[in-house]
C-alpha cells in the first residue's frame, strides 16, 4: 500500500479540502488587498480635504498657504518646472536613502533586544525601564549629544534615525514574542528543547503579526528620523532643504517638499500594509493582526 493511500493523501476528498483550502487563501487575500487598496484611496482623499480645508478654515494667506494647485503649477506649469521637480526629487532620494539607513538600523536592533528580553527576564527587567525612560526625552534634546559622539556623519543619520524607529518596534515585538500559547513553550520543554528552541520555533512565528506591525509603523518613522537628522546634524535632503525654503520665502518649494514627503510616507506604508495583509491572509493569521 502506497503512503499516499495511507495517510489519504490521494483521495479525492483531500483533493477537494486541498481545492477549498487554496480558494479561501486566494479568497482572503483578494478581501486583504482590496480593503488595504481602499484605505489608502481614502486616505488620500481624506488628506486633500483636511489641506484644503485647513488653509480655508483659518483663511492662510495665499503667498504662505499653497493648495494643490500650486504645488501643481510648482512643478508642471511655470517656466522652472522642470528645474523643479528635478531639485526636489533629488532632495527626496537623498531623505528616502537616509531613511532606510535608520529604519534597518533600529529595526534590527529591535529584533535583537527582543530577542534577548525573551531569553532572559532579568535583561527585559533590567533594560525595559531604561528604554522607556530614554524614549521620554525628546530628540531634539538628546540630538546635540548624540552630534557630539558621531560627528555630522552617517552615523549620526543611523543613530537618529534608529531611535525613532526602535522604541514603538521594540514595545510591538517584545509583545508579539510574549503571545504565543504557553503550551507549545510547554512542549517544547517537555522535549528537550532550549529556550533558544521556542523562541525559534514558537516565539518568533507568533510574533509575525506583531513584527509586521513594527514593521509598518516604522516607516512613517524612519522617515521622521531621517527629516530629524537632516534638519539638526547632517543636511542634505527635504529636512535640510526646508529651513532654505524658509529663510528664502519659497513658500511653492517648501509646501511641495512636504507633499512629496507626506505622499512617500503614505505610499511606503500602505504598500507594506498591503504586504502585511497578504502575509497574514494566506498563513490564516489575518484575524491577529
Amino acid at each position: 500500500m502506497t503512503e499516499a493511500a495511507v495517510t489519504g493523501t490521494g483521495t479525492p476528498a483531500f483533493a477537494r479540502l486541498n481545492s477549498s483550502i487554496k480558494r479561501e487563501s486566494r479568497r482572503a487575500t483578494l478581501r486583504a488587498l482590496s480593503s488595504t487598496l481602499l484605505t489608502f484611496v481614502l486616505t488620500i482623499v481624506a488628506v486633500g480635504v483636511l489641506w484644503v480645508g485647513a488653509l480655508w478654515v483659518f483663511n492662510v494667506s495665499p503667498y504662505v498657504g499653497k493648495g494643490p494647485v500650486d504645488v501643481w503649477n510648482f512643478l508642471f506649469t511655470v517656466p522652472a518646472a522642470a528645474a523643479n521637480r528635478e531639485q526636489l526629487f533629488s532632495q527626496l532620494w537623498v531623505t528616502i536613502g537616509h531613511s532606510a539607513v535608520g529604519f534597518f538600523a533600529g529595526l534590527v536592533v529591535a529584533v535583537v533586544v527582543a530577542a534577548i528580553f525573551q531569553l532572559s527576564k532579568g535583561a527585559e527587567h533590567a533594560l525595559m525601564p531604561l528604554a522607556m525612560l530614554l524614549r521620554s526625552v525628546p530628540l531634539v534634546a538628546m540630538a546635540p549629544v548624540i552630534i557630539l559622539i558621531f560627528g555630522r556623519d552617517f552615523a549620526t543619520v543611523a543613530v537618529i534615525g534608529g531611535i525613532v524607529v526602535l522604541f514603538p518596534a521594540l514595545v510591538n515585538i517584545a509583545f508579539g514574542l510574549k503571545s504565543a500559547p504557553p503550551q507549545m513553550n510547554d512542549l517544547v520543554s517537555v522535549y528537550g528543547g532550549s529556550s533558544w528552541t521556542a523562541l525559534r520555533k514558537v516565539a518568533l512565528p507568533s510574533a509575525l503579526p506583531s513584527l509586521l506591525a513594527a514593521v509598518r509603523i516604522s516607516v512613517p518613522g524612519a522617515i521622521t528620523g531621517a527629516l530629524l537628522a537632516e534638519w539638526l546634524a547632517v543636511g542634505g535632503g527635504i529636512g535640510g532643504a526646508v529651513g532654505g525654503y524658509i529663510a528664502a520665502a519659497q513658500f511653492s518649494a517648501l509646501w511641495t517638499a512636504v507633499v512629496f514627503v507626506t505622499a512617500t510616507a503614505l505610499i511606503l506604508y500602505n504598500i507594506v500594509q498591503m504586504l502585511e495583509a497578504v502575509v497574514l491572509a494566506r498563513m490564516g493569521m489575518a484575524d491577529r493582526a
